[in-house]
C-alpha cells in the first residue's frame, strides 16, 4: 500500500499531507488529553509497525503487507488505530525506510480513510450494540471494506500520478489482498478470544477495548 517516491509531484504530495493532517485534527479533540487513548495509540503503532515489518512482499503496483488492521482496531479501538496508523508509518520511516517519509501523508490517508469507512459501516455497531457479537463473518465484512478502501486509495494516487496507471498491475495488487481478507479475520478472532480469557485484568481493561465486545 506504499506509494513510492516520485510517483506524485510535489503539489499532490503537499495536498496529501494537508488532507492527512486535517483528518487527524477532526478527531484530535476526542483523543488529546486522554492518557488511556494515547497509551492505546502507542501500542497500536508498535504492533502495526511490527506487523508491517514481519511480512511485506512486492505485489503489482505496490506491496502486500500484513497490516493487522482488524486485530488492532478491535483490540485498541477506533481512535487509537486511526492515530496509530499515522504514528506507525512515521516510526517506519524514521527507523526502517526513510524514503517513505516523503509520502507520509499520502500513505497515512491510504490507511486512515478506509478505516473511517469500515468503522462507520460495520465496526462501530460491534462496540455499541449489546445484541451484536464479534464473529468471523463480521470481521470479514469489516476487512472487506477496509482493504477494498486501501486498494482503491492506492489506485487513486497512482491514477493522478506522474506515470500512467498500469491497470493490470493494479489488479494484481488488488488480487493479492483477497487472501488477506479471509485469513486476517481468523487471526483477529483468535486474538480477541485470547484476551477475553482475562476479563478481570486491570491492565487489559485500561489498555484494550475487548471488554466492550461480545464474542460469538
Amino acid at each position: 500500500m506504499h506509494i513510492e517516491p516520485g510517483a506524485l509531484n510535489a503539489a499532490k504530495v503537499l495536498y496529501g499531507h494537508a488532507a492527512a493532517i486535517a483528518t487527524l485534527l477532526i478527531y484530535a479533540p476526542r483523543w488529546i488529553g486522554r492518557l488511556d487513548q494515547i497509551a492505546k495509540t502507542l501500542l497500536a503503532a508498535v504492533f502495526f509497525s511490527l506487523f508491517m515489518q514481519a511480512y511485506h512482499v512486492p505485489a503489482g503496483v505496490s506491496e502486500l503487507h500484513f497490516i493487522g488492521a482488524s486485530a488492532i482496531y478491535f483490540v485498541f479501538g477506533f481512535l487509537p488505530t486511526l492515530f496509530g496508523f499515522a504514528l506507525g508509518l512515521l516510526l517506519q520511516g524514521l527507523v526502517f525506510d526513510p524514503q517513505d517519509l516523503v509520502h507520509l501523508g499520502v500513505n497515512s490517508l491510504s490507511l486512515m480513510l478506509p478505516l473511517i469507512a469500515a468503522h462507520g459501516l460495520f465496526g462501530r455497531r460491534l462496540f455499541d450494540s449489546q445484541s451484536r457479537r464479534l464473529d468471523w463473518q463480521s470481521v470479514v465484512r469489516f476487512d472487506t471494506v477496509y482493504y477494498g478502501g486501501v486498494v482503491a486509495m492506492v489506485g487513486f494516487w497512482l491514477a493522478i500520478g506522474e506515470e500512467p496507471l498500469a491497470l493490470d498491475n493494479w489488479l494484481l495488487f488488488a488480487a493479492a489482498y483477497a487472501p488477506l481478507v479471509l485469513c486476517e479475520p481468523l487471526f483477529t478472532c483468535l486474538v480477541v478470544r485470547l484476551l477475553k480469557r482475562w476479563p478481570d485484568s486491570a491492565v487489559l481493561r485500561r489498555l484494550t477495548c475487548v471488554g466492550n465486545l461480545r464474542v460469538a
